[in-house]
């Protein structure tokens, strides 16, 4: 079920959204002074029966009305006056079903269609009047600084505090452990296996860059093939007359939907917008090549508007606002037939076969029902009146989530342990594994077109062939594939950015896969949360170094260096570095090897489970 499906909720929510309910919900309850409250002109008296003012039968008849409401409250059981606010009292929940609007969609329509006050031309954003405009030197961070500046994720929401382990003293980082959900952060030193950080090497310096990132933080999307908070929303509010809620679970009395679908959330705009800032700080120097060939950069992003939001807000980070005239926005679409790097899979139609690419239900359900059974029996009871799936209990999980990045605070995080959000962490693992990277026969043919690119930009020459997802139109001319910039920045999905680390061949990221559904293994080197959160950024760094006569590239991922000994010919090396000519060798042969044709259109087959595997991300062969 889609969340478009669900918004029309009940006719009971739509009254509760028309009346004041909302508003009492968002706004705190008026709270008297210090001054009201001693203020003796109206004092809060109980009424009293005095022969003086009114008749004695008058009062007779109000006591009797009274104690007629009292007695009339007791049998019926509500006890809702001993409440407040209009709803049961804490101890009560038990003993009260849901009201209807529970689980529905609640929709805050902004902005509205037509204000009354909207008159754009009494409001210019240009009056002119500026002042002084001079600008300065560019910021050149990462060549400057004696460090690296680390990006921590998220300072706009708030995470319930675990408590410590006695044998572990650090603090648990529930952000970190929501895999394609969290939030980016700086992954550190020896993440990926490298003691190394982004700035340049001694005696190298930094000549260009080729940024990759993935859109922030979003709504959920309006399908999914296991759990999806929407489907969750939609049980609670189709059976609110059978169940109620206690304990941990009583915030679900009066608990509704408030989930857009798939586009970026207030959280999400200022991780791009800081994203773009950051960039600006380190790599700013770099706008100095366009100034010299007077040119401005070309950025890519696609159609979609959460693509398209997240491109929008890192050019208002980068360049400032306004950003007209300071670069051109390239914009692919995101559609069946259109070929698209940034979405390869919209021309591959073995994509959309769930047999071939959505390879990991059975290993995510299974390792589910594993980490969640505790969980399950603990919520179950707090919860009268309607069945808990261990789905729904892995959905609360992707509730939490989802509500933290849109809203701020989830309640759904406080239901669960450290060791089951490590679970969750790893389920997200095995469905990333397993359908977008190494683990996925499709991956390989999808992230090749990006790769194409990529060695068109570093040879400064056209695409040689058109034979994946690539666009020969757009490739053809240097307006709109320009092949002489010192940076490029592209934005993607997640997915994307792992079938591009495949297509890569970082094979130090797949060293202990296939990965199993029965536990969590030992120096796990795959893990979504690291290399595929909301925001996601791969630098692909250029350096000139007086240490060596070959130019030279180096993969950072989040922050954190990786090894590139998995492409055929890159040496060993401690700063994660390979002569570019020796990368570019390798990638063209891997371009040879990768057949799109077959990958996306042969009629091959793959048992589902581990009785077939690969680490490679390709399909079985012809």
């Amino acid at each position: 079920m889609s969340s478009r499906e669900e918004s029309s909720g009940s006719e009971e929510y739509k009254y509760y959204v028309q009346d004041n309910s909302e508003s009492e919900a968002l706004l705190p309850l008026p709270v008297a002074t210090e001054h009201q409250q001693e203020s003796p002109r109206k004092p809060q008296t109980t009424p009293r029966c005095t022969t003086s003012h009114s008749p004695w039968i008058l009062c007779l008849a109000f006591l009797g009305g009274a104690l007629t409401c009292v007695v009339l409250q007791y049998v019926a059981g509500t006890h809702q006056w001993l409440g407040t606010g209009g709803h049961p009292a804490a101890s009560d929940h038990a003993h009260v079903l849901a009201p209807p609007y529970v689980g529905s969609t609640e929709v805050h329509h902004f902005p509205p269609s037509s204000p009354t006050n909207a008159f754009p031309s009494l409001f210019p954003t240009d009056v002119g009047h500026a002042g002084p405009t001079p600008t300065g030197a560019e910021p050149a961070l990462i060549a400057t600084a004696p460090s690296y500046p680390i990006h921590s994720g998220a300072a706009h929401l708030v995470s319930p505090v675990f408590e410590k382990h006695k044998s572990n003293h650090t603090e648990f980082s529930l952000f970190k452990h929501w895999g394609n959900l969290s939030p980016w952060w700086s992954v550190g030193k020896g993440a990926f296996g490298l003691d190394s950080t982004p700035e340049p090497p001694e005696t190298c310096r930094i000549t260009g860059l080729h940024f990759l990132h993935r859109h922030g933080a979003r709504y959920p999307t309006g399908w999914a093939s296991y759990g999806g908070p929407v489907n969750f929303a939609a049980k609670l509010n189709k059976y609110a007359d059978r169940w109620t809620a206690k304990g941990s679970l009583a915030f679900l009395n009066d608990w509704t939907y408030k989930l857009g679908e798939e586009i970026l959330t207030p959280f999400g705009r200022q991780q791009l917008f800081d994203l773009g800032v950051s960039l600006r700080m380190k790599y700013g120097f770099l706008l100095k090549n366009f100034t010299e060939t007077n040119t401005i950069p070309v950025f890519r992003t696609e159609s979609q508007d959460r693509m398209l939001a997240s491109a929008l807000n890192f050019a208002i980070g980068f360049f400032g606002y306004p950003f007209e005239g300071q670069y051109e926005q390239s914009i692919t679409i995101e559609e069946n037939g259109y070929n698209n790097t940034l979405a390869p899979y919209k021309t591959c139609p073995n994509a959309a076969n769930a047999a071939k690419a959505d390879r990991a239900y059975p290993y995510v359900s299974q390792w589910v029902s594993i980490y969640l059974k505790k969980a399950l029996d603990r919520l179950q009871p707090q919860l009268k009146g309607v069945d808990l799936t261990i789905e729904d209990v892995y959905t609360m999980q992707q509730m939490c989530a989802y509500e933290t990045v849109a809203i701020g605070y989830s309640k759904f995080c406080e239901l669960f342990t450290e060791e089951e959000w490590k679970g969750f962490d790893y389920a997200m693992d095995l469905y990333f594994w397993y359908d977008s990277a190494f683990g996925a026969p499709l991956s390989k043919v999808l992230g090749i077109g990006y790769i194409q690119e990529l060695v068109a930009r570093l040879t400064h020459s056209p695409v040689e062939t058109h034979n994946s997802s690539t666009n020969a139109t757009l490739h053809g001319s240097p307006l709109t594939f320009p092949l002489n910039q010192s940076l490029y920045v592209d934005a993607t999905h997640e997915v994307v950015v792992l079938h591009v680390i495949t297509a890569l061949n970082l094979t130090a990221l797949a060293a202990n896969g296939p990965l199993p559904a029965d536990h969590i293994p030992e120096n796990q080197s795959f893990k979504a949360s690291n290399l595929a959160p909301f925001a996601t950024n791969i630098q692909f760094q250029l350096l000139s170094c007086s240490s060596t006569p070959d130019p030279q590239i180096r993969i950072i991922v989040n922050d954190g260096v990786v090894p590139l000994t998995g492409i055929k010919g890159c040496p060993q090396q401690k700063d994660g570095m390979c002569p570019v000519d020796t990368f570019v060798a390798a990638q063209k042969e891997i371009i040879q090897e990768t057949d799109w044709e077959w990958g996306c259109h042969g009629d091959w087959e793959v048992p589902q489970g581990p009785a077939w595997n690969t680490t490679t991300g390709s399909p079985p062969p012809r």
